[in-house]
């Protein structure tokens, strides 16, 4: 198998556009394996969709548990992956909507086009753009809830996308969402060091230049951390002790409140980037457990483990 990460970054574009992500090593993450770990997740259903994207069909799923108390919120979800990978089988998105929906929270994961190398902004922000007005559509057939109570995010790179989407809500693209959850966000073009160049030949750089395209690095919708922070709805940031990104969330929560917004910054101790997509790290379940409870979610019995983190406000 192919160490992409060995790869240089051009080549390993090539290699994803030519052989797709390759098949993840981990034998303990599909969805029965989850059962037999989280056994409060066995009563979730889930049904695939489509929605039309920016230049063709995207994936959906939908996740509810009938046996759950009903919160009356429900939960738009978007995955990250360096804007080149990811999908919604990935524990970030799979795991993550398994243990909304256990609580309460109906979830819809979208998936949206990859950047690998003739795709850049703004086609995977128009591809989640389409999947929100997707989801409110049909919010009470996929939700069985008003569309003003659904809530939008994502992680990572789909951070960056629903907070992009979210201003451009704001400036008119649609209604917007009733709460805003960014997980560990890459907000910023260099979101190690926010407002300091950028290293065109750094991890960071490439990707993020490559997300972007010609042109797109100073894109206020591109990376949200550049634009106005003023009247978005009300919102979560996670971020991470450990995360050598956790710069951007803390510069975008903090944008926030200098514009008046509503916020909660929430601090995972110990936890690095990417912790949700990893279900044995009991930093991933209490982080899921604190956006089910700023959601509106009760505990789910027997869910959540460790010691939890901490609103920082």
């Amino acid at each position: 198998m192919t160490d992409l990460r060995a790869l240089p970054f051009s080549d390993m574009l090539a290699h994803l556009r030519e052989h797709g992500e390759p098949a993840d090593p981990r034998g303990d993450i599909d969805t029965a394996s989850l059962h037999r770990r989280f056994a409060h997740l066995s009563a979730v259903e889930t049904r695939e969709l489509t929605f039309a994207g920016a230049r063709r069909s995207q994936p959906a799923r939908l996740y509810r548990d009938p046996s759950a108390t009903a919160t009356g919120r429900a939960f738009v979800w978007v995955h990250g992956g360096a804007f080149i990978g990811g999908h919604l089988d990935m524990p970030e998105s799979h795991w993550v909507a398994l243990e909304l929906a256990a609580r309460g929270i109906p979830v819809l994961t979208l998936d949206y086009t990859k950047c690998l190398g003739d795709v850049h902004y703004p086609v995977p922000s128009d591809d989640v753009l389409a999947g929100w007005r997707f989801a409110l559509d049909n919010a009470e057939e996929f939700f069985g809830a008003a569309p003003d109570a659904v809530a939008l995010g994502g992680a990572s790179a789909g951070g960056n996308l629903v907070a992009g989407v979210a201003a451009r809500l704001r400036d008119g693209a649609g209604p917007a969402p009733a709460g805003l959850v960014l997980v560990y966000p890459v907000l910023h073009p260099n979101s190690s060091s926010p407002g300091e160049p950028l290293d065109p030949e750094a991890p960071m750089g490439r990707i993020s230049a490559n997300f972007a395209g010609p042109g797109g690095l100073d894109h206020p919708y591109a990376f949200p951390g550049l634009g106005s922070a003023s009247a978005l709805p009300p919102t979560l940031v996670v971020v991470c002790e450990l995360d050598d990104l956790r710069p951007s969330g803390e510069a975008f929560a903090t944008l926030v409140r200098e514009a008046g917004g509503s916020l909660d910054l929430y601090l995972e101790p110990g936890a690095g980037h990417g912790h949700i997509n990893e279900p044995a790290d009991p930093t991933a379940r209490t982080t899921i457990e604190e956006i089910a409870r700023w959601l509106g979610a009760a505990q789910a019995e027997g869910a959540a483990i460790g010691h939890p983190g901490e609103i920082v406000r």
